[in-house]
């Protein structure tokens, strides 16, 4: 990833958002060179595809993007064949299923099952396929609408996978009359950052404010958790300790793409001091630099990203468990681990929530509320696309665990998947299981699935928030407080699905999910 880049003209950017045209102008002015110069990072490489009208300039980046670490990369083809990581890929789940083998369980997936929520391969697929089946008119309407607007609108009659973003942001603007480029200005990175502390302090009644620790790169901030207790207001004490954690916002060269939380250490009375240890934790994302000394802008994606980081750290953060191995996202099932971040993202749609975490860069105005109104009309475009993606994913995953040494030919894995449950095909030379380092690089090897299976979990336990929301939308304390002692306090103490009841009275159901994300049968 790090390794590509180009040298573009400004004319090949047309269509391209403003700030991006600035940042990768800055890149090939540091580099001595003319014009722009363009990576694979997703702050360049996204808006590139989204809006960048060059189909051959999409092309370019999509083809170098879906080929990265693989036979058909250029830096493979040239002689790095050490890049390739196709030997590895193979390697690790020959291992894999040998390490099954020798605990006695049939394939690598029924380990990795044993300890989570869903109790077999056969019961994730199934729960796959059948979000598949209900998923499936909805994407095939969303492919249909894109090929009418393609050819009708762009001039575009036999359309190429470059050029599928490109198509739906335009739809998505001709329909709704919204852009994502339109929102942006208003999410000034400190902000939002603002806006996401209040909220958590409002809900969880804690309060988050800036400390002091070493730090790997200027650029990273460190904050500190704190709860009064009746005891501390009693006595007019400073508030409890109650964790800590580190911000690594910014994208820049050198650092791992994407956005991820994870523990430095966790809460845990020590046995051999009797002392409390306070939780420490780090959330990495990687949003724009900062351009022309102005506050780095981010997407409303962006924000929901780091709404969902946020999720994971105050579960790990505000646990009151005291045993090490089972305190905050210790302990927890993988399958259910994303049930607090998920359900961080639903406050990225309330305006209540909204209002408060948006200044225009340049005029300091708020988000207007007829821009979120369309936000929100245009919340679930695509749902249905999106939603196959993840499941074709998921299945990959679950099959290359689980069918031994057939796996060893993971394309053909891959291929089969998309056979069945893809609508929009993609080329026969895109290598996207070469880079698909949830699974072979993360902790998520068969257990990708967890994303969905946690999503129906967030999403029914953001029905409580909305059927319990006060008159001017916003959360009600009071469930709140039931939620961070039911869910974020218990940590992995007990099984996730008993967490899940004691806050919601009942078991889960995939009806939330479902209307949340527009694919909910009409009522009769």
């Amino acid at each position: 990833t790090d390794q590509w880049s180009a040298i573009i003209t400004t004319e090949e950017l047309a269509g391209v958002p403003d700030d991006v045209v600035q940042t990768t102008r800055a890149a090939a002015e540091k580099d001595g060179v003319a014009g722009h110069k363009l990576n694979l990072k997703m702050p360049c490489y996204l808006p590139i595809m989204q809006f960048a009208h060059s189909s051959a300039l999409r092309e370019k980046l999509y083809r170098a993007y879906a080929t990265r670490a693989s036979d058909q990369s250029q830096a493979v083809q040239a002689g790095k064949t050490e890049q390739d990581n196709t030997s590895w890929v193979k390697e690790i789940l020959a291992l894999r299923q040998e390490e099954a083998q020798l605990l006695g369980y049939a394939n690598y997936a029924e380990v990795s099952l044993a300890a989570k929520m869903a109790q077999s391969p056969a019961e994730v697929m199934a729960f796959l396929r059948d979000l598949a089946k209900r998923a499936r008119p909805y994407a095939e309407q969303d492919v249909a609408e894109m090929r009418t607007f393609a050819a009708e609108h762009l001039n575009l009659q036999d359309p190429q996978p470059w050029d599928w973003p490109y198509i739906g942001e335009k739809l998505k603007e001709a329909r709704y009359a919204f852009s994502e480029q339109e929102v942006k200005p208003y999410f000034t990175a400190p902000k939002v950052l603002a806006g996401l502390f209040k909220i958590v302090e409002t809900l969880f009644e804690v309060s988050i404010r800036r400390d002091d620790a070493p730090v790997w790169h200027p650029a990273v901030e460190f904050y500190r958790i704190e709860r009064h207790t009746e005891a501390t207001r009693a006595r007019g004490l400073q508030p409890e300790l109650v964790g800590q954690f580190y911000l690594d916002p910014g994208a820049r060269a050198g650092k791992r793409g994407g956005a991820w939380m994870d523990d430095v250490r966790a809460r845990w009375l020590r046995p051999d001091t009797g002392a409390l240890q306070t939780p420490v934790a780090h959330l990495v994302c990687n949003f724009s630099e900062a351009v022309g000394g102005k506050p780095p802008l981010l997407t409303h994606d962006d924000v929901i990203t780091l709404f969902h980081e946020c999720g994971h750290g105050l579960h790990h953060m505000l646990t009151q468990v005291n045993e090490r191995d089972v305190s905050g996202i210790s302990g927890v099932e993988w399958d259910a681990v994303e049930l607090p971040s998920q359900f961080m993202e639903n406050f990225c749609w309330e305006w209540s929530v909204l209002r408060h975490m948006t200044a225009h860069v340049d005029t300091g105005e708020p988000l207007p509320r007829a821009l979120f109104d369309k936000m929100l009309a245009a919340k679930n475009f695509q749902s249905g696309l999106q939603t196959l993606r993840q499941i074709e994913f998921s299945l990959v995953d679950m099959l290359l665990h689980s069918d031994g040494d057939k796996a060893q030919d993971f394309m053909q894995v891959l291929r089969d998947v998309r056979a069945e449950v893809a609508v929009l095909q993609s080329p026969a030379w895109g290598r996207t299981l070469h880079t698909f380092s949830h699974i072979f690089a993360g902790g998520y090897a068969a257990g990708y699935y967890s994303y969905k299976w946690a999503e129906v979990l967030s999403a029914d336990a953001y029905a409580a928030f909305e059927e319990t929301a006060q008159a001017d939308g916003s959360p009600n304390l009071e469930t709140g407080r039931r939620y961070r002692e039911a869910i974020l306090e218990a940590g992995g103490s007990r099984p996730a699905l008993d967490s899940f009841v004691a806050f919601r009275g009942r078991e889960p159901s995939l009806n939330a999910l479902l209307r949340h994300q527009g694919m909910a049968a009409p009522q009769a």
